[in-house]
């Protein structure tokens, strides 16, 4: 696939995603290395849907590590059960955060970051990794944000 990507920003979100997943399918398809797959990807997220924030964080160890991402700097190592993150790791489940502020433990890499959508990865039913999105605006995401970056999920567990 050449490395353009076909974005219609008159589409409604979840046509915006449908449109989006086969690109990135199609654009990993055949590498093998994760950190191309992910860098790639959320290039990809980032472009179509002009997230603040949007990365990868990989278990290693007790702690997330930042993989690949887009955006403004971020904090480099969370601990499992800590913040929006850490929370989604140990509960193996996505956290949907419509106001960062009254989320219990959040952990501010940006004090611009006022909604977030963390999404786990998992690999024999273990989370490999979690997919981290922020918006600079308050409940920016929502149950088709959730839909389909749980499917991406699956496609990006494949790459481990």
């Amino acid at each position: 696939m050449a490395e353009d990507l076909l974005i219609d920003r008159t589409l409604s979100k979840a046509d915006q995603y449908r449109t989006i997943l086969p690109q990135i399918e199609a654009l990993t398809t055949g590498e093998t290395d994760l950190v191309a797959n992910l860098a790639n990807t959320m290039a990809a997220l980032k472009e179509t849907f002009g997230f603040f924030w949007v990365g990868a964080y990989l278990v290693k160890n007790d702690e997330l590590v930042l993989g690949p991402f887009q955006g403004p700097v971020a904090c480099t190592r969370i601990r499992r059960g800590k913040g929006v993150c850490g929370g989604s790791w140990a509960e193996a489940r996505t956290l949907l955060v419509p106001d960062v502020e009254q989320f219990p433990g959040h952990i501010a890499c940006s004090s611009a970051s006022k909604s977030e959508i963390v999404v786990p990865v998992l690999k024999n039913g273990e989370v490999v990794m979690v997919l981290d999105v922020d918006s600079d605006q308050l409940d920016d995401f929502d149950a088709t944000d959730q839909q389909y970056l749980e499917e991406l999920a699956l496609m990006m567990a494949r790459w481990f």
